[in-house]
């Protein structure tokens, strides 16, 4: 066989190769990470803030306090509380029993409420800062509450740390898929890290 037929047999063998090859492909469709919901939402938080009031007793008041990052709030006369990971009807009744078993109050009427609850947008958004969370409340929506992104954001790479693991999220797929757009939870933080372009 002449070397030249032998190349263009080759070539013509090699391209129906590739050929064959790139028909078994699939596209790929993006998705964003499914990220996994810790508690509920009924549950206290660290960064919630609360009103405590206390009735029924002689120096009846009304505490406005936040959570601290070890879940821990402050009462007169008890002084440090755990609070986090449980409901306001729980707390309210684990503040009840502590006055009564340090003999401050013998009865005491506690109710306790959530006043707020925030996430935190950081990095390349124009407001950085934290956000009044809703039971709604996107990554989408939280870029938008902190103003949009900046020229210079990687929109594609948007980081959700949720207690202490962190998720990479697409909002521009977000934003064209509200089905790929997470829901955040109280305590959430987004970071929005600066494109390298």
């Amino acid at each position: 066989m002449h070397p030249f037929c032998r190349a263009r047999l080759c070539a013509s063998a090699l391209a129906i190769t590739l050929l064959i090859a790139g028909c078994g492909t699939t596209a790929v469709t993006p998705t964003n990470p499914q990220i996994p919901v810790m508690g509920s939402t009924a549950q206290l938080r660290p960064g919630d803030s609360l009103n405590i009031a206390l009735q029924g007793v002689p120096d009846a008041s009304t505490n406005a306090v936040q959570i601290d990052e070890q879940g821990l709030i402050s009462l007169p006369f008890i002084g440090t509380l755990s609070a986090a990971g449980v409901s306001t009807a729980e707390f309210s009744q684990r503040i009840r029993e502590t006055y009564v078993a340090k003999k401050i109050y013998t009865t005491v009427d506690v109710s306790v409420s959530v006043t707020e609850r925030y996430i935190y947008v950081g990095g390349e958004v124009q407001r950085p800062g934290r956000i009044i969370w809703t039971p709604d409340l996107t990554v989408a929506k939280a870029i938008q509450s902190a103003g949009g992104f900046t020229l210079y954001a990687k929109e594609t790479a948007v980081n959700l740390i949720r207690e202490k693991s962190a998720y990479s999220v697409d909002v521009k797929l977000a934003q064209r898929s509200p089905a790929q757009d997470p829901r955040l939870m109280p305590g959430d933080s987004l970071q929005v890290p600066r494109s390298p372009f």
